[in-house]
Order: structure tokens, then C-alpha cells, then sequence
């Protein structure tokens, strides 16, 4: 396969949701707590130029599991 932006781009995002999905799953469990703990990360810009105006809103969730598959990816991604 060959390495390019795009690969690492899908790899990293399905590290990520991989990560979220398993910390989801294990939420429940008390003893694991300290993995499946979520951050929000939020980004809001916005702007009112008069003619025309906009209001975007991001947001990340990033949990220890998250962070985890996303290295995870990369390490896969560096050894194809």
C-alpha cells in the first residue's frame, strides 16, 4: 500500500474512534476510570463582516483510550 497523507489521515481517525468506542464500552467498569475520563476540547469561531456572517462549532472528545489508538494508528501506519 502506499503511504500518503490520506492513509495516515484514515488511520489516525479510525485509531481515534476505535479508542472511543472501546473507552464507551468501558465506562461502566470503576476500575478503569482513569481511561475512559473525557476531555472536550471546543474551537468556536465566528465573524460578522457586515455583507455576510458565520458561527462555526468544533468539538473533540479525547479520552486516554482515544490518545492510545490514535498512537496505535501510527504505529501500524509507520510499519506498512
Amino acid at each position: 500500500m502506499k503511504k500518503n497523507f490520506g492513509v495516515l489521515l484514515l488511520f489516525l481517525i479510525l485509531g481515534w474512534m476505535a479508542g472511543a468506542w472501546i473507552a464507551k464500552a468501558l465506562q461502566p467498569v470503576k476500575a478503569l476510570a482513569f481511561l475512559t475520563k473525557v476531555t472536550t476540547i471546543r474551537w468556536s469561531p465566528q465573524a460578522d463582516l457586515d455583507i455576510f456572517s458565520y458561527d462555526l462549532s468544533f468539538q473533540f472528545q479525547m479520552s486516554l483510550l482515544s490518545l492510545i489508538g490514535i498512537i496505535t494508528a501510527l504505529w501500524l501506519y509507520r510499519r506498512l
